[in-house]
Formats: C-alpha cells, sequence, structure tokens
C-alpha cells in the first residue's frame, strides 16, 4: 500500500510517514553516549527493576538448550545482557537496532562484560528484519516500539520472525492510572526531564520528543488489540508502578 502522502506524529507533531525515521534517528545518534545514565536518572532507577520483570517473564533456559533471542531496538544491549547472564550455554541474544550509535555503545559494552561471544549486534529496521522466517525463539523489544513509524509491519515482523511456540514481549511506557500520581508524573515529565537532558546530554530537544512520544503510544487495551492483529495468541498485559509501563505479552502459536 501507498502510504507516501500519509502523515504520522513525531512527539505532538504530525510529520510525512517517511520522515519520522530520520526524526528519531537523529534522537538517539544525540543522546546514545549518555543514554544509559539518561534512563538512572529519569526513572530512579527504576528502569532496571522493570527490564529484570521482563527477563523473569522470558525465563530463558538454564541448561545446554539451544535458545534464540531477538532483542529489537536494544542497541546498548540492557536487555540482551540480562538474558545472557540469566541463561544457560545454550543462549544467544541477537541484538537489532537501526541506530549505529547506540549499536557501538552495545558492542563496547558486551566486550567490557565478556558477553561478546552470546550477544551479537546486527544493524537492521523493525519494520523489514533481515532475518529467515521462524528463526528465533523469542522476541523482546523494550522502550523501542513507540519510535517505529509503522507499528503494525513491527508487529507483523515481529511474528514472521518467531518459531511456532515462541513468546513475543514487549516493555514500553504507558498510562498511569492512579489518581495524583498522573498530575506529579506529568510535572516530572515536561518540567524535569527535558531540562535534564539539556544537562546531562546537552541536547532538551530529544527529552521533549520522547516525553510526547509517551502520550501518543497507544492505552494498552488498544495495543493488545494491534499484537493480535498480528497474529499473536493470548495477548496480555501487566500494568508495572502505577501504570508508568506496562509488559506486553503474546505467543505465536
Amino acid at each position: 500500500m501507498d502510504r507516501s502522502d500519509q502523515t504520522t506524529h513525531f512527539g505532538f507533531r504530525d510529520v510525512p510517514l517517511g520522515e519520522k525515521q530520520t526524526l528519531v534517528n537523529d534522537v538517539f545518534h544525540s543522546v546514545a553516549s549518555r543514554y544509559d545514565l539518561m534512563n538512572d536518572l529519569m526513572s530512579a532507577g527504576l528502569h532496571r527493576v522493570w527490564k529484570d520483570i521482563m527477563i523473569t517473564a522470558l525465563d530463558p533456559p538454564k541448561g545446554d538448550r539451544p535458545f534464540a533471542l531477538l532483542d529489537v531496538a536494544g542497541g546498548t544491549g540492557d536487555i540482551a545482557f540480562r538474558a545472557a547472564k540469566a541463561a544457560g550455554p545454550g543462549f544467544h541474544a541477537t541484538v537489532c537496532d537501526i541506530n549505529g550509535d547506540m549499536l557501538a555503545v552495545g558492542r563496547e559494552r558486551a566486550a567490557k562484560q565478556h558477553l561478546g561471544d552470546r550477544v551479537s549486534f546486527v544493524e537492521g529496521n523493525a519494520e523489514t528484519l533481515g532475518f529467515a522466517d521462524r528463526a528465533f525463539d523469542a522476541y523482546t523489544i523494550a522502550f523501542g516500539i513507540r519510535n517505529v513509524p509503522q507499528i503494525d509491519l513491527a508487529l507483523r515482523e515481529a511474528y514472521r520472525v518467531l518459531k511456532p511456540g515462541s513468546r513475543f514481549l514487549c516493555l514500553e511506557f504507558s498510562t498511569v492510572d492512579v489518581p495524583g500520581l498522573d498530575r506529579l508524573y506529568d510535572l516530572f515529565s515536561f518540567k524535569v526531564i527535558p531540562p535534564l537532558g539539556r544537562a546531562v546530554t546537552g541536547d532538551a530537544e530529544s527529552y521533549q520528543y520522547l516525553v510526547e512520544s509517551i502520550r501518543k503510544f497507544p492505552r494498552p487495551p488498544v495495543f493488545a488489540e494491534m499484537i493480535g492483529a498480528a497474529g499473536f495468541k493470548r495477548v496480555k498485559w501487566q500494568s508495572l508502578s502505577g501504570g508508568i509501563v506496562a509488559l506486553h505479552s503474546g505467543w505465536r502459536l
């Protein structure tokens, strides 16, 4: 289908669909070197807890059985490293990210943690993955799918590359559902995070986009319907930290 005349959102701005990926790439080129530090500062370290919950749900095998994980938009390696440390010797993760700067940070971190033989890094687009059908035992994406211009295409690609009986897991910012906390969260998001981004990375605009992109992401029931429309079964989600994030799950059966 020709989508050349369509628009999508880049934060609170409408932009031509074909331009969003370039704009997103510019954001992550700008913040790559201090991306993980900013995650700690923005979440007061909670992103580590949320990612650990994701790995617990993934439950990679502890034994010698081969297990291939595809972690998409995971350039700095956080999810892949956690999974590798929780898994047995049969485990291997492929980190796929469209941003070369993020991948460079991930490769450096893998070398420092002596995980270079268990985690590999590939530059690629979530909408058109360069992997064979039914190649992976699990697919994870953490805080990345809201940056994909065409989420429906990314979900269909996730389904395509998974083996039957394999699981899709997506960790993403969501909708705060606790009265009072929602107002505090908005205040922190719009008044604290962009200035913090300027102080730490020299770039407030990228963090303004990231805050706005959270508000434009579909609410959990809507996103769950999108996951189901891609072919996944037994779709569900778990709200964490008062709805600040949600862990979505689906199975290719």
